[in-house]
């Protein structure tokens, strides 16, 4: 879980008055500021010291702060929800598919926080299932077990008990930013970075749900039968719509994608390494053999290309599928289109200096 302490970023106590968190922050902002500071995390430390002063600075941000770092599961009991409704408890929180703590984002980058109600479509759940030769030709259906979110049951996905409609974020206004006041520290100006309540939606949810934090979402294990058909290659995918990631607050879900891994037709390893440094050391044999001149070099290009051949009859050629023959083809093609050209250089300089030392000018 991404729990940030914004009391620890700028070094306060929780009791902290509001001189002590100005104070704090001047001393950390002027040793970490871009213009002076030319260490690489310098920029990303300031911008996470403006950020909690951003928050404990403003009475009632730091209020809410300071409830919901209540409601975690490390800090003991819950307390009443600032928007109105109560956390009954702590199901759901510190989940590490959602945004982190309520005021835990990265910044710059949108990160919903507990009560952020930010509708995201779910992402896909993809599962390497392996198949051996005779169930790809044959097909076969194979049950998976697997974990992904699914739509939370109490509140139907919204993630809100008791509202069907999302509030205007009390942070930030709807605005989907705050700005902090640099004005007593660099003269003038503002500083504005994405809300950390809402996570730059504008909206929190009205009275989040206890089971899912108001994400509408929540973390379940799931069994699904997936069947490939018959004539099934390595890499094919089945898809079942629906059954990957519920999305938050209600959105989409993603599918559950089910990837062929044959083995009999995977090219990997030591035998896609091989093949390509075949095809790469395969155009200097050829040239030298059809000019008849970098003899010598092209004794020594045997080595690397007996060593490429080594590791393609090393792994199990004789189990092995047409369609594995195809790709090692293609990797073989690779190596050679990439080696032709050196190979065409080193022979065209070899032939020049070839006859350089046969002219007359050449001969002592």
């Amino acid at each position: 879980m991404n729990e940030k302490d914004y009391y620890e970023i700028l070094g306060v106590s929780k009791d902290a008055t509001s001189r002590d968190i100005q104070k704090a922050f001047q001393q950390k902002a002027r040793k970490l500021h871009p213009d002076v500071n030319k260490e690489p995390d310098a920029e990303e430390k300031f911008k996470e010291v403006s950020e909690a002063y951003a928050v404990l600075s403003d009475e009632q941000k730091r209020a809410r702060y300071d409830a919901m770092r209540s409601g975690n599961p490390f800090a003991g009991a819950p307390t009443a929800s600032p928007y109105g409704g109560g956390y009954a408890g702590s199901a759901g929180y510190g989940n590490p598919f959602d945004g982190g703590f309520p005021f835990g984002g990265a910044w710059g980058q949108p990160r919903r926080g507990q009560a952020a109600y930010n509708p995201e479509s779910g992402a896909n759940v993809v599962v390497d299932i392996k198949l051996d030769a005779k169930e790809a030709k044959s097909g076969a259906h194979k049950t998976v077990r697997y974990t992904r979110f699914d739509t939370c049951g109490h509140c139907g996905g919204s993630g809100s008990v008791s509202s069907e409609h999302a509030h205007t974020c009390p942070s930030c206004g709807g605005r989907g930013h705050i700005d902090v006041d640099l004005s007593f520290l660099f003269g003038a100006g503002t500083f504005q970075t994405v809300c950390p309540e809402c996570g730059g939606s504008g909206k929190v949810v009205a009275d989040p749900c206890p089971d899912c934090g108001g994400s509408g979402r929540i973390r379940v294990t799931s069994e699904q039968t997936i069947e490939f058909p018959a004539g099934t290659h390595d890499g094919d995918e089945v898809r079942i719509p629906n059954m990957g990631h519920a999305g938050t607050n209600g959105a989409s879900g993603g599918d559950l994608v089910g990837r062929a891994h044959v083995e009999a037709e995977r090219l990997e390893g030591k035998a896609r390494t091989g093949f390509y440094l075949m095809g790469i050391i395969a155009p200097f044999l050829v040239l030298s053999a059809i000019s008849g001149v970098f003899s010598a070099f092209a004794m020594m290009c045997f080595i690397p290309f007996a060593m490429g051949l080594f590791m393609v009859l090393s792994d199990g050629v004789l189990h092995r599928s047409l369609l594995w023959w195809k790709r090692g083809a293609m990797q073989f093609a690779n190596g050679f289109a990439n080696g032709f050209m050196f190979a065409l250089v080193s022979v065209w300089f070899a032939s020049c200096s070839q006859q350089a030392m046969l002219s007359p000018y050449g001969m002592q």
